[in-house]
């Protein structure tokens, strides 16, 4: 069975949840499964991997969402997938997109379940690692007791090893995907309903949940929970799920420390090309709460743009906070604790 330790993970997100994203993410959480934005699986095949799928060892327990809808081609990406070094892949159906639909990519798939339990199986019979699938509740005027149903039963039969459920309806026509994260109503107890009905399979939600004390109420009907723009807009957030979530001992993850181990990965890629702002975009919600957040925020926002910015403009962003400075270059490059951080495969 799909494994317990990804009862939390953090939702793939189109540009979004990059390789920076999820290096910084997990420094906040050791414990929760973190996803790539979506993959085409013509990118994966035809692409440059490295800049598609490269990621450091640090982030896993890492999973690789793939787009896409002929089998033969989700099975070839999905062992170029393994290959790579991912802990898991996951396709995805549950995109509302005018781009990906045009493509018979996510959401659309809601349609054609017999189609996706192929892909499923295609996939099964190629990897190893699991595959699971993240759909909706429905699309248009489907019936979401039906819709849900006849998807959730097709994957099950190929053998999916896990059910991520984002509680919304897509309306494929209408709305932008944007609204389509807003305007359809959420229907978490459908969800449960489906994981009442099938018990054995492991199922996880999706969609509007905004906080530790939601996710551990969910906890309660479903196997996991997947937190997505919360986690990303407040990634303070996930500082305290390893203790609240998987009863690890200790504190909650120290902020201002992971901001500091942060910093030598932030110079290696620097060193291969990087801007400063490709890395500190995902980090400004940190501080939510907490004095001089706002001015962490504008500091990162005007200065981590600027041609050559380096990471003194962190540390110039951290003095607005009121903590103490940050060690200087030499000693942070003496923390052997840390040297993982910049490597890649």
């Amino acid at each position: 069975m799909y494994e317990d330790s990804n009862r939390f993970a953090v939702a793939p997100m189109m540009d979004w949840t990059d390789r920076h994203c999820r290096v910084f993410h997990r420094l906040l959480t050791r414990r929760a499964l973190l996803y790539t934005e979506m993959v085409t699986t013509g990118a994966v095949l035809h692409g440059d991997r490295e800049r598609l799928l490269g990621f450091s060892e640090i982030e896993k327990p890492l999973a690789c969402q793939l787009g896409g809808s002929d089998p033969d081609d989700l099975a070839r990406a999905a062992r170029i997938v393994e290959d790579w070094g991912y802990d898991e892949v996951n396709l995805n159906v549950g995109c509302p997109s005018d781009r990906v639909q045009s493509g018979r990519i996510g959401a659309c798939l809601m349609l054609e379940p017999d189609l996706v339990a192929d892909c499923v199986a295609a996939m099964k019979a190629t990897v190893s690692i699991p595959v699971t699938v993240k759909c909706r509740i429905g699309v248009d005027d489907q019936d979401p007791e039906l819709g849900l149903d006849r998807v959730a039963d097709a994957v099950v039969a190929a053998g999916t090893d896990a059910l991520w459920v984002h509680a919304r309806k897509a309306w494929l026509k209408g709305l932008s995907p944007k609204e389509n994260r807003d305007v359809p109503p959420l229907d978490y107890e459908r969800v449960y309903r489906l994981k009442r009905r099938l018990p054995q399979v492991w199922i996880g939600i999706n969609g509007g949940i905004a906080n530790l004390d939601e996710a551990e109420a969910h906890l309660a009907h479903v196997d996991g929970v997947m937190l997505g723009r919360a986690a990303y807009h407040d990634p303070g957030i996930l500082a305290a799920v390893d203790t609240r979530l998987y009863g690890e001992e200790g504190e909650p993850r120290d902020l201002l420390a992971a901001v500091e181990t942060l910093l030598p990965y932030i110079e290696g890629e620097l060193a291969r090309g990087a801007r400063l702002s490709h890395v500190t975009r995902h980090i400004l919600g940190l501080f939510q709460g907490v004095p001089g957040a706002r001015k962490w925020r504008r500091i990162l926002s005007s200065e981590a743009v600027k041609p050559g910015a380096g990471v003194e403009v962190i540390r110039m962003a951290l003095e607005e906070l009121g903590g103490e400075p940050l060690d200087t270059d030499a000693q942070m490059r003496d923390r052997q604790d840390v040297a993982f951080a910049c490597a890649r495969p």
